[in-house]
């Protein structure tokens, strides 16, 4: 039935994906806040819909830490589950992204109006330049910056190498950092089409201030909050 069910979500996800790159199209006129709340619509549609076909539900602790101004979000990457959810769950955010997304047929071109930091990873210093000039305009905006310093998905279990982008714009700005940690890809693997029931615990920390720290220093202190806290989830309690 898992197989059924994921087949069934994955074909209503991609008409949705269609459905909402139209929609992108013609918010182009609207201001990036209004766009924004536009446009995540689908981000809604797709976590409820996660919820109802895949048994996919999600707890959040910890909202009491946010704080009131725009900050940077670091936070574990394990799943595409977080990349949808965390644009419903958090303030408007505006995360940092691999350009090649900006090219993928309808996706991308409703991601284009999102609000991303588009980088190339591949350049190096350039790109940490890039994501402190773009993540300056954006938390002057009102967006917060999400970026998922592992850089690339991770399985269960594992820990991919921290990068320093987010804490060095942390650094940069003053912006305080909110860690976050959670278990997504206990169901919903990374590149797995099929999907399993499961409740996923999103963990929000403290803020860590940012002021008189290196972006060395507080890359340190985000993984081993979140590394910490990983080791603290529940299982992603599965039930059919």
């Amino acid at each position: 039935m898992n197989w059924v069910r994921s087949a069934i979500f994955a074909v209503l996800q991609t008409a949705l994906t269609i459905f909402f790159s139209m929609v992108a199209l013609f918010s182009f006129p609207f201001s990036a806040h209004a766009r924004y709340r536009l446009i995540t619509g689908y981000n809604h549609i797709v976590i409820w819909l996660a919820q109802q076909l895949l048994g996919i539900r999600y707890v959040v602790e910890g909202l009491e830490h946010l704080p009131k101004e725009p900050a940077i979000i670091l936070a574990k990457h394990q799943s595409a589950w977080e990349t949808v959810a965390f644009l419903c769950l958090f303030p408007p955010v505006s995360p940092v992204i691999k350009q090649e997304l900006l090219k993928v047929p309808f996706f991308g071109w409703g991601f284009r109006l999102l609000n991303p930091i588009a980088i190339d990873r591949s350049a190096g210093r350039e790109a940490l330049k890039q994501i402190v000039r773009q993540g300056k305009d954006k938390l002057a905006q009102g967006f917060w910056v999400l970026v998922f310093p592992e850089g690339t998905r991770v399985a269960p279990g594992e820990k991919g190498r921290y990068g320093i982008g987010g804490s060095w714009l942390a650094a940069e700005t003053g912006a305080p950092i909110v860690p976050v940690a959670h278990n997504a890809g206990e169901v919903w693997p990374r590149n797995a089409f099929v999907k399993r029931p499961g409740t996923v615990t999103v963990r929000i920390g403290p803020a860590i201030p940012t002021e008189g720290k290196t972006a060395a220093e507080l890359t340190r202190a985000v993984e081993q909050w979140i590394e910490t806290e990983m080791a603290r989830l529940p299982p992603a309690a599965a039930h059919q």
